[in-house]
């Protein structure tokens, strides 16, 4: 039996062949069930899933910074607050107040004789806690001492000043030489968390001598 495609010259086979050859490979890659168009849909959708997660961690990168940059403005944040818990603290701290005070006229030599504790007073966002002082000292010692409350890292207001030439002022207790001036003030320091009423509305009436707090 004859066989055509060996009747056909060299280079006419050579096309056939090449035709099939093609054939076939359209076949694979377009047959939907194909090994070679079921890898092809594998290779695209893998390309797709790439894609996608390439933009998702491109949006992610972005959270990322944003995150560092609020991580940054809480730590800032958190250090402002423990600054001013410093300044205004949540609880009275009565005990440090005093021995701020203390420190003070110590480092001034300044003499406190007395500090009697006075009524808390409410305010709207914070209460006031007031101390009643009386202290005598050379002039500048107690310019001195006020300024050195004044830079202490508490908030400490001074008010209600009344000194007098100490030679004018019958004093309890003997002064030391050098003094030129004698009075009361009033140290006024602040807290933010609510106070025990009962304490409060009782501690106007103890007066603490000088160191002891």
């Amino acid at each position: 039996m004859a066989n055509p495609f060996r009747d056909m010259s060299v280079i006419m086979q050579a096309l056939v062949a090449a035709a099939i050859a093609v054939v076939l490979v359209l076949v694979g890659v377009y047959l939907p069930f194909s090994p070679v168009a079921q890898e092809s849909d594998a290779v695209h959708a893998a390309v797709q899933q790439r894609t996608q997660l390439t933009q998702e961690v491109t949006q992610l990168q972005v959270y990322k910074q944003r995150y560092s940059e609020l991580k940054q403005q809480m730590d800032a944040l958190s250090k402002q607050l423990d600054t001013l818990k410093t300044i205004v603290p949540e609880e009275k701290e009565a005990d440090e107040f005093i021995r701020l005070i203390q420190g003070a006229a110590s480092a001034s030599n300044v003499q406190l004789r007395r500090l009697t504790s006075l009524a808390i007073v409410p305010r709207e966002y914070h209460f006031e806690m007031p101390v009643e002082l009386e202290a005598d000292g050379p002039y500048f010692n107690v310019l001195d001492f006020f300024g050195r409350l004044s830079r202490l890292s508490r908030i400490i207001n001074v008010g209600d000043l009344k000194f007098d030439d100490p030679d004018k002022v019958k004093s309890k207790f003997p002064l030391r030489p050098g003094t030129t001036v004698t009075g009361t003030f009033t140290a006024t320091t602040y807290f933010t968390k609510p106070a025990d009423s009962g304490t409060a509305a009782g501690a106007g009436a103890q007066a603490k001598p000088a160191g002891k707090p």
